[in-house]
């Protein structure tokens, strides 16, 4: 699983999902990418069984880059517990995921691969995700 190897302070807020994605919003490695459309927390273990169900359609051939990475921590309190007492324990790490985000990248396969490799792995998100090839997005920003 992917979680920070060390961090300052361990425990964080909420905090609120508005907005679109600034920032990775682009194709920037490969050629094919997978993209938000909605707002989502993306835990590590998702970001994992997605990158497994890619490399796994694709034999291992070709290149495969996570764009997301899991440095919010998620603090849960034990069962039946009585209010208060502080903050709970850090449970899992998610990324903060917003809508236009190129989450996965892909490379060295056909268009037909790439394609059905980021079905298999949208299936294993949270969220509604489309497909999108680098030769597209430009034909977009063009127009």
């Amino acid at each position: 699983m992917l979680m920070p190897k060390r961090v300052k302070f361990r425990r964080q807020q909420r905090g609120r999902l508005k907005g679109k994605a600034s920032r990775g919003n682009t194709i920037s490695y490969g050629t094919y990418g997978l993209v938000a459309l909605e707002p989502a927390w993306i835990t590590s273990q998702q970001i994992e069984a997605a990158r497994i169900a890619m490399t796994r359609y694709i034999k291992r051939g070709g290149n495969v880059w996570i764009k997301i990475f899991p440095d919010k921590p998620i603090t849960e309190k034990p069962a039946e517990t009585r209010m208060g007492s502080g903050k709970g324990a850090v449970e899992y790490w998610v990324a903060v995921v917003k809508p236009g985000r190129v989450m996965f990248e892909m490379d060295g396969v056909s268009e037909e691969e790439a394609k059905e490799a980021m079905r298999l792995a949208s299936h294993k998100l949270p969220i509604k995700c489309k497909f999108m090839s680098k030769s597209a997005a430009s034909e977009e920003v063009t127009e």
